[in-house]
This record gives structure tokens, sequence and C-alpha cells, in this order.
């Protein structure tokens, strides 16, 4: 490297020598690409958020780091909430240019954004996922609905007066006299996890809404029925377990009367281990989470600050990757990570936005 920083710097002082204008037009080029090279704050692409889109994005920067020119992106996993706080601080060097998402970003998040001066985000849809709850393979296979899945994680339940009290129920039988006689005990993600969103909006508001009385509440006390339907327990029935999906998996096989809530494609990749639990009558499989049978389930996204692409070198390339038919196609290498594809008419349209750097806007 300082022979060719020597050579150079001889090279220029020759010409300079001779005129300095005359220098061939190939040279300046290459002058002008080795200055616009050295303007990029980084060399390397930054990716945080959520530990259900982890393995599909670190798959798809390992790919990418293999088959280009560009280094492999680094990729962390921090959690949904966690990776859009990073990715929304600022957009010097130390800040993301990517954060993965298993919700959708908020008009709270995207008003973050804009006061920290990240004004042009990219939203990219990548496909679907289930949330599962799953327990070991070594006991039988669980078998609930939605409203027995808020009565056994609420924090309150209907006291059966038109009250509330304190979750009461210490097994699943407590629940339902038809479930296990088992100790309720699941572990699941934190307050600032994707998936929590989720599951708490899907499982948890789905079920609460079938007691009429609450479903009304709606109407006339948002604020109290957000409160009650989405307040998890926390008595010990319902365990923190971070942002790491792989921990709570090898927590299932260890203790087999234990359940775990995560993404369906640690279920699928693990599925020599643990089983999901059937929800309303539906298995979370491939087949019913992609027709929307199975109701569990949300889409998963990524944001790219737009200002970034001309900063970091690859971010484009990597775009082109991800959104490519080969890794989010009905039969990309993503499939097989568990990733639930979209028809090929709604994956047109997201990578006509993400390609074409559509830019979301305040409401």
């Amino acid at each position: 490297m300082l022979a060719k920083f020597m050579t150079a710097g001889v090279l220029a002082l020759s010409l300079s020598a001779c005129g300095g204008k005359d220098a061939p037009q190939s040279q300046t080029h290459d002058m002008k690409t080795q200055a616009a090279t050295t303007d990029y704050m980084r060399d390397q692409i930054k990716i945080v958020g959520s530990s259900t889109v982890y393995p599909f994005a670190t798959t798809v920067a390992e790919n990418f780091g293999r088959t280009t020119s560009f280094k492999t992106p680094i990729v962390e996993s921090t959690g949904s909430g966690g990776g859009l706080k990073l990715f929304c601080s600022g957009l010097d060097s130390n800040h993301p240019d990517i954060t993965n998402a298993s919700r959708r970003i908020k008009t709270s998040e995207i008003k973050r954004c804009a006061d920290n001066g990240v004004n042009d985000v990219v939203e990219a849809k990548i496909g679907y996922d289930g949330i599962v709850l799953a327990n070991s393979r070594k006991s039988p296979r669980l078998e609930l609905n939605l409203t027995e899945l808020f009565l056994a994680l609420a924090k309150n339940v209907p006291d059966g007066n038109g009250g509330l009290k304190a979750n009461p129920y210490k097994t699943w039988h407590d629940v339902n006299a038809a479930l296990p006689n088992v100790k309720i005990e699941v572990m699941g993600p934190p307050p600032t996890s994707g998936t929590r969103d989720a599951f708490v909006e899907l499982a948890m508001e789905g079920g609460c809404k079938t007691f009429p009385w609450i479903k009304a509440m709606k109407k006339t006390d948002k604020s109290a029925y957000k409160a009650l339907c989405h307040t998890i327990r926390e008595d010990g029935a319902f365990i923190e377990a971070g942002e790491n999906d792989n921990l709570i998996v090898q927590k299932l096989s260890a203790n087999p009367n234990t359940f775990g809530i995560f993404g369906f494609s640690f279920l699928d990749q693990n599925a020599d281990t643990v089983q999901g639990s059937l929800v309303n009558g539906q298995a979370p499989t491939f087949e019913n989470i992609s027709s929307g049978s199975y109701p569990v389930s949300r889409s998963l996204y990524f944001y790219i600050k737009k200002a970034n692409i001309s900063k970091v070198p690859g971010i484009t390339e990597y775009l082109n990757e991800f959104m490519s038919a080969k890794a989010i196609g009905g039969d990309g290498y993503l499939a097989d990570k568990g990733l639930i594809p979209m028809n090929t008419v709604e994956h047109a349209e997201w990578k006509s936005k993400v390609l074409g750097l559509q830019t979301l806007t305040l409401d």
C-alpha cells in the first residue's frame, strides 16, 4: 500500500512538472474515483433490529459478502424497538444504516427519526412470519384458543361478574379443565421486541376481545381497553428471556413443561426438538400462515436510511439481493430458513418501492 501511494506521489509530481493539465483522462477518472471512495463514512453496512428477522438478514448478508466485492454487512440482534431507537438516533457513522423489524414502524418512531435528522426512510417488506407458542416434543402438544391464551397470560382477567381480578390461574388446567394439569410457565420476548408487540396485539388482544363487554370498552375507554388486553402477567408465569430466541428453544428442550413464544422460523429450524401449539384449531405451518388461517401471524420488514446510500458502499446492492426472487421469492433461499414469502404480485410491488427508494411520510 505504501509503495502504491509513493508511486502515485511520484506520478503526481511528474505530471505537475509537465504542466498537470495534460494528465490522461483515464488517470483523472481514477483519481476522482479514489477521492470519492475516501468520502465514505464507513466501508461496511451496519444492520441492527429484530431477532426474528436476524437469521434472514444474516443469511442475505453472508450471501452478499460471498457474491460481491463488498464487505459482509455487520448484523446485530437488538429487538425491533431497540433497533429502531438506534436507527432513528442520528445519521453519523456511529448509527446503523438499516434496521430490521418484526412489526411496522410506528408514527412516533418516524417522528423520532425526523427529529434527529433521519428524514428519508425507505420501508421494505420481506414476507410473513407466524408467532408460535411452542414446547418440547417430549411433552403432549397443546391445543387452545385465543381466549384461553389470554386468560393464561394476562395480568388481569374477567371475574365473571362484569369486573376484573388479578390472574389466579396457576396451571393450564385452571384455565380450562380440558387442558393439561401443568404449571403455566411461558418464556417470551421483552417489551422492546417486535415479537412481543405482535403477540400482545394478535394473540392477547385477539383473546381479550372475545369477551363482549371488553370489546365494547374499546369504543368507550380505549386506553383502559389496551391496558387490559396488552398487559402480560408479572407473577412469574411469564418469563422475559431477552432477544435470544435460540436460547428459548434450548430451554424448552431442557424443561419439557415450559412453553416459549418466538417466530415460526425458529420452530421450523428446530422442528426435531420443539413443536408449535394449535391455536383456534390451526397449526403454525408454512401453508396455514401463508393462507392467513393461522391467527397469530405478522409481516416482516427492514428500514433503510436513504441518505446513507451515498455514504456507505454496497447498500444499493444489498437491497437488490434482499428483494430478489432468489432470496424472498416462493422458491427463494430464505423460504428454506422459514420465511413465508409474499405472492408474486405483492413481491413485485414491494421490490419496485424499495429499489425505487420510495420514502415514508408522516400521516
